[in-house]
């Protein structure tokens, strides 16, 4: 029966794995109007209802990530979720969201500016290296943590977890929050930019702002001095502070 629980909270972990996975594939695909199904400037153009949703959207999204990263929150919900799927609950129902988001969206098509030549590929660079930034950010943590998976393969083993010890390496030797620099490149960089990318880029700019500040709050809360002496030592919260490091 464990044995089977165990199987069970591996396979829960990977389909969520696997969700947010292709989430944050098609949201690649969606800012820079690929052609899918839906991306950031298809559809029917908002009216005043359209951008009511459009802004419900994002509150939706940020409200789901802030407050379901909250300790209460978590607490509430360790009631019903056993503690190795809680991480994969929050994926889960983050790519749900930020799916519902990428489908819903309603465009504005109004241009608020478009480059071609060599500022187009300037901005498609910026773009690719958003996804490397926050794509390699999630390593120098712990990707499969960071995920879920690595919860439930220690409750597959019959092991008890044992916490992500704290590091400074790579890209948080010079910013504290790497994956949500990327994120903003990704956001933002584009050659062609609607006023409808920039609203959904200005919203998920403010959550990113937001969910940090509280981020940074619960980090000093449970680090202490230790997250205390990182700060003195890492200024740049998401704008990188390049010094000489020894």
């Amino acid at each position: 029966m464990e044995a089977g629980r165990g199987v069970a909270g591996l396979a829960y972990a990977g389909i969520a794995y696997l969700a947010v996975v292709v989430a944050m594939t098609y949201l690649i695909g969606f800012l820079i109007g690929a052609p899918l199904p839906k991306n950031i400037d298809d559809g029917m153009p908002a009216d005043a209802a359209g951008i009511a949703l459009d802004l419900v959207l994002l509150a939706l999204f940020g409200a789901q990530h802030s407050l379901m990263a909250r300790p209460g929150f978590k607490a509430a919900i360790g009631r019903v979720v056993p503690e190795h799927a809680e991480r994969s609950t929050y994926v889960v129902a983050a790519s749900a969201v930020l799916g519902l988001a990428m489908l819903l969206w309603r465009p504005l098509p109004q241009v608020v500016w478009n480059v071609d030549g060599g500022l187009a590929v300037i901005a498609y660079l910026v773009f690719l290296g958003g996804v490397v930034i926050a794509a390699a950010g999630t390593f120098m943590i712990n990707h499969f943590h960071l995920l879920g998976l690595r919860q439930a393969w220690f409750h597959a083993r019959g092991e008890p977890l044992t916490d992500v010890p704290f590091q400074q390496r790579a890209l948080y030797r010079y910013v504290r929050h790497p994956i949500m620099l990327g994120l903003l490149l990704m956001f933002w960089a584009t050659p062609r930019m609607t006023m409808g990318h920039a609203l959904f880029a200005a919203g998920m700019t403010v959550y990113i702002l937001v969910g940090t500040w509280f981020e940074e709050r619960q980090l000093r809360r449970q680090l202490g001095s230790v997250y205390d002496d990182y700060r003195a030592a890492v200024p740049g919260s998401i704008v990188p502070w390049f010094r000489s490091h020894s």
